[in-house]
Parts: C-alpha cells; structure tokens; sequence
C-alpha cells in the first residue's frame, strides 16, 4: 500500500481514511487514478475531485459510503451505479439488525478493498459476477443461523463466503490458538480464498502452468474429501516447515497454492507499503542485513523481492519484540516454499501482462462436490464459538449515515438497499441467505 495525501492540506492520510483530520476535506478512494483524493461539495450529491491528476471531475459517493458507513469509494458522477466497483463484488451482507453486525461488515469491507488494491497493482482481473456471469467474482458475508446451522468460510466457483464471526476478534484469535495457527487475519482470508479462485483462472486450464504446478505442489486430482478427513484425523506431517508454508497446506495441493499465493500477496503488499514510505536499513555494521532497494513491487522480479524481504521480516520482528510483542513475521520459507512463491510470481507477471493472449479460462472443477465429507470434519477447524458483543469505536473519521439503513424485514432474502434499474442486484441479509445456500462451501476453507 503506498502513502497517500490530502490534496488540499497535503497532511498525510490512510487508505481507510473518509476525512482529513487536518483540513476536514471529504477523501474518497477513486480507483481510476488507483489514488485518495480530496473533495470539494459540487452540489447535488457531487462532488468535485481535488486530485491534479483528475482534473476536477465530477464523482459521486458509493451508496456504501454515502449511507451505509462501511466504504470510502468513489464513483464518476454520469456512471448509472450506485455502488463502486468494491461493492459490486459484495452480494450477501450480514443481518444488520444483529447487534454489531455493521461493524463486522465494515472490517470484511476494509480487508476486501486492501485486497482489491494490490490485485489491481499486479495488473490481475476481477470481474464482477455482473460483468462476467459465468467467470466473476463474487463474495457472501454471512453468520451462523439461528438453527445452529454453520457457515464455512471457503470458495466455490468464483463465489467466496465468509463467516462474519470471523470479524470479531476475539472469536478469530480464539480458532486461531485452538488450530495452532501463527497467523490469522481477516486479509488473509481473503487472499487465500482468492488464491482458489485465480488458480481456476490461471492455471488449472492452462497447460504451459498446469504441469509445472504438480511438480511443486501435487496433483490437485487427488480426491479433496479423503485429503480433509485425513488432515484434521492425523494433522499434518511433523516436517512440514520443510516443503509448505504452513500445516495446513499440506492438506491438499488446492490448498498449497492458496496458501502460497496468500504469501506471496502478503510480501509484495507489505513490500510496496515499506517502499511507499522510504523504509531503509542502514547498519553501523554492514554485515547486518541492510535494505536500500526502492524497486517498485509490480516491477521488481522475483530474486529482487526476495533480497528484500528477508532483511525487512528481520527488522519488523526484531521491532515486535521491543514492543513486547509477537513476531510480525513467524514464518520460515524452506528452499521448496521459496520456489513456490517464486512459480505463483511467474503466473501472477504472466496474467498481468495484457501484451500477451490468454486463453479464457474455463468453469473451476467444483471442489470436494459428492466427495467432500460432512462439515463434521471442518468442525474441529471451526468450532463454534460464541461472539461475545464487545463495545467498539466506530471507524476513524467516519462520516454519519446520512439515511438509514433498509434492514432486512421478511423471513427470506428480504432486501437490504434498493437500486435502480442498471444498479447490481439487492443485497441480501446473511442469515436467509445462510438458509438457502447449500452447506457444499465447506470444501475449501481457510
């Protein structure tokens, strides 16, 4: 993520931010520039872009940000949506009257959008289900139903759930400590769950990626429900730090990918935000690890990222641990992890070449289908756990809703928001979207 300013006061602000705390601007992310910028009120629901590279053109706020409090997207003012590119992409949200829900809703957005901002700085594709029906992306933020009825979080075919339980942060830090895991954010599920779906996209149909993938990763033929009952019946093999970059993607080959390319999104994302900001490593002694590369990470190849990294992860620990806390990053990357990473960066610079054809990718075999077991054995990896109703700040510089949210009055998919004709469809309250979505999400999680 790079650094960002206001363009009336140039006081430096975030990603997430929706008002300058200097100058008071409105700030909206306007992803046609990949840039925050500053607003001015133009009228009418209007608003005119201070950024120099946008020229005072007209935008308006996404419905979700305008009313709803949970994004900070802009959208040109003549575009017959009501909802950004991000929100598009949404098409369940949970049940708003449920207390906290808004909050869980805004965190998923926010890690959603982060996500979004580095695929699109690695030139990859994300089509919304509205543009490409057949191969779009889309993403279900639901809760457990009422019936005791569990949502897993995983993909099927381009259609990404996730549990909203898993927003709240005692809840995930709990799963977390249960499954032994180092690791557990709301961004990572997210890139590992979207690992799924661009290897439906980029590799499993592509014969010059395909082969060379079951060299380093396994057949992904191997039948996926014997694989999961056997994972969470014996756990993962003791040498696992030697081959996977965590135990759960010795599972199955899916899921080593998923995890892979989950890593490889957290290394250049972390990586670009360090270079945004200068970061640099100057030891009196200089066989300490040293770090002066500004390489931008959408250019940088492999090796470079590497060099990197490794001086970078060792600082950011090291500062962890004066701040009494854990390690930022507790991970080992074994030879065979690092060649890995290295083939998903290969398919990654690949797919965002757009100088170079790419075959269209064809329907994702549906994971697990008629050979997955019972959400039994996902159990064990998601057990439920009570959310506990925490007091929270709202989000920084949030602005107030301006109406109030539609909430969900009927017993089934009842709508949320309404929306013009050439707006997407209605979202949907989670808990009836949970009941009528079939339980076959539980074959890929994480």
């Amino acid at each position: 993520m790079k650094t960002f300013h206001c363009n009336r006061c140039s006081h430096l602000v975030f990603y997430e931010n929706v008002r300058c705390e200097r100058c008071e601007a409105l700030l909206g992310y306007v992803p046609e520039l990949a840039e925050i910028s500053a607003f001015e009120d133009a009228g009418e629901g209007r608003w005119r872009s201070l950024h120099p590279r946008a020229e005072g053109t007209l935008f308006r706020q996404c419905h979700n940000y305008a009313v709803e409090n949970v994004c900070n997207w802009m959208i040109p003012a003549d575009s017959p949506d009501t909802l950004c590119r991000a929100c598009q992409l949404t098409r369940t949200i949970p049940n708003l009257s449920a207390p906290d829900n808004r909050l869980y809703w805004y965190r998923l957005e926010v890690a959603k959008r982060r996500l979004l901002y580095t695929l699109a700085a690695l030139g990859l594709d994300v089509p919304s289900r509205q543009d490409d029906p057949e191969y779009g992306l889309a993403f279900e933020f639901l809760e457990d139903g009422d019936d005791g009825e569990r949502v897993m979080t995983g993909h099927d075919n381009g259609l990404i759930t996730l549990n909203i339980a898993e927003a709240e942060d005692a809840y995930r830090e709990k799963v977390r400590s249960a499954m032994g895991e180092p690791y557990r954010t709301l961004l990572g599920h997210f890139r590992h769950e979207t690992g799924h779906y661009y290897f439906s996209q980029l590799v499993e149909n592509d014969p010059r990626w395909l082969e060379p993938y079951r060299k380093l990763f396994g057949d992904e033929r191997a039948d996926y429900g014997e694989a999961l009952t056997a994972y969470y019946r014996d756990g993962a093999p003791k040498d696992w730090q030697a081959s996977t970059i965590s135990a759960y993607a010795t599972m199955h080959p899916w899921e080593d990918w998923a995890e892979t390319w989950a890593h490889y999104m957290l290394i250049v994302d972390v990586l670009d935000t360090s270079t945004s900001y200068g970061l640099a490593l100057l030891p009196d002694d200089p066989s300490e690890p040293t770090l002066t590369d500004r390489t931008p990470v959408e250019d940088a190849s492999f090796e470079n990222l590497m060099k990197r990294w490794f001086p970078l992860t060792y600082a950011l620990n090291s500062l962890n641990r004066s701040l009494g806390m854990p390690d930022g990053y507790p991970f080992t990357l074994a030879s065979p992890v690092v060649d890995k990473l290295r083939f998903v960066h290969r398919v990654i610079a690949a797919a965002g070449d757009k100088t170079q054809p790419r075959k269209p990718a064809k329907p994702a075999r549906k994971a697990g289908t008629g050979r997955a077991p019972s959400k039994t054995a996902q159990a064990g990896a998601l057990q439920a756990v009570a959310a506990q109703p925490v007091a929270q700040p709202a989000p920084l510089s949030a602005p107030q809703p301006v109406a109030p949210p539609v909430v969900s009055q009927e017993p089934v998919q009842a709508p949320v928001m309404e929306t013009a004709a050439p707006s997407p469809p209605p979202l949907q309250s989670g808990p009836a979207a949970a009941k009528a979505a079939p339980a076959k999400r539980a074959a890929r999680r994480r």
